[in-house]
């Protein structure tokens, strides 16, 4: 799961020890979302910053939620065809489990699995 660490860091997660994952817009990120179950571990992974990687791990405590944040007419993340009787953004809420002491930078993902091993 990909933040922006000047939006919301590890470092914001570990403070708060929980929060709801809102703000998805893309349809494939939302079916994942959809298809976590509690108790699922997810890798908190940078992005937009040089050089991307994962910071740390965290943990699914809640799922089937509504993102809040479609019904809000002066969020960025609104949806005016989404109602609460038929929401069409679904999330999970998270708890910190750890940060690394040195991220897994994306440039290692690559190097280490070809796009054919991380598919299977």
């Amino acid at each position: 799961m990909k933040s922006e660490p000047e939006v919301y860091s590890i470092a914001d997660l570990q403070q708060q020890r929980e929060t709801i994952w809102d703000g998805v817009r893309n349809y494939q990120a939302r079916n994942y979302l959809r298809q976590m179950l509690r108790g699922d571990l997810a890798f908190f992974y940078n992005s937009n910053i040089t050089p991307p990687g994962i910071a740390g791990v965290m943990r699914v405590v809640k799922t089937g939620i509504a993102d809040p944040t479609q019904f809000e007419p002066n969020n960025k993340y609104y949806d005016p065809k989404s109602s609460p009787e038929s929401p069409r953004w679904q999330t999970v809420v998270v708890e910190f489990v750890e940060t690394f002491s040195n991220p897994i930078l994306l440039s290692t993902l690559r190097e280490k699995f070809s796009s054919e091993e991380l598919i299977s």
